[in-house]
């Protein structure tokens, strides 16, 4: 059974979740209008997050949501990478990890995830998919004629690893993600150039960068509360 999910933030968690959230809202301000799927996209994201930083599965179930939300965005611009990373990758592993945070919970009865390690084959099959998965979408990005082709391909690349250790339970997805953010702050910087309705969703991934620093450092914690060090 799943638990209220804000009931257990501590204090630092509540403080960071609040900052991201006015980011957000400060951003849509600034960028002088207002898009329903633009504001609740970062919203709903920021807020996935902080719950994943807990290992909460509950976070999970909102990166679904927000993969959906941000493809609208990214449709928008013609960041086709963007859309079938979010909803034939991103989406989809998030619902596979779902179910295996659901069968693998630290304690019975509580939301938090079992974490694991990798062993030296996994990491090396993680990383020859991962290159797979980038020579490959480099070439469906460049036919369907995806704006700023190699900063797309390369938040591909990011995003799958991060996506794939996190279905892992991996405390090294928030790594992931932190490059995965960096990523995609220059390829919204790039639209908001062009665009200044797009610039909250470069705040969204400032804000994304926040949390999964955040994130790694709380699993890194988990991992000793869980006797993996």
């Amino acid at each position: 059974m799943l638990h209220n999910p804000f009931r257990g933030l501590k204090k630092q968690e509540w403080v960071i979740w609040l900052i991201s959230l006015a980011t957000v809202l400060a951003s849509n301000l600034l960028a002088g209008e207002t898009d329903p799927v633009t504001l609740t996209a970062p919203l709903v994201g920021v807020t996935a997050l902080i719950l994943v930083a807990r290992g909460d599965v509950w976070g999970q179930i909102l990166c679904v949501l927000f993969a959906m939300l941000y493809s609208v965005t990214s449709f928008r611009f013609h960041y086709y990478g963007e859309i079938v990373t979010c909803l034939g990758m991103s989406a989809p592993i998030a619902v596979a990890s779902v179910v295996t945070w659901l069968k693998n919970p630290y304690e019975k009865g509580k939301n938090e995830v079992k974490i694991r390690r990798l062993s030296a084959r996994e990491i090396l099959l993680l990383v020859l998919v991962t290159v797979a998965v980038t020579v490959a979408f480099y070439f469906i990005l460049g036919a369907l004629g995806t704006a700023n082709l190699m900063v797309s391909t390369l938040s591909v690349a990011t995003s799958f690893l991060a996506a794939a250790l996190m279905m892992l339970r991996n405390s090294y997805y928030a790594v992931a993600y932190g490059v995965n953010d960096l990523v995609l702050i220059v390829l919204w910087v790039l639209a908001s150039l062009e665009d200044i309705s797009y610039l909250p969703m470069v705040a969204c991934f400032l804000a994304f960068l926040l949390n999964d620093i955040y994130g790694f450092i709380s699993w890194k914690r988990r991992e000793k509360k869980q006797g993996l060090h």
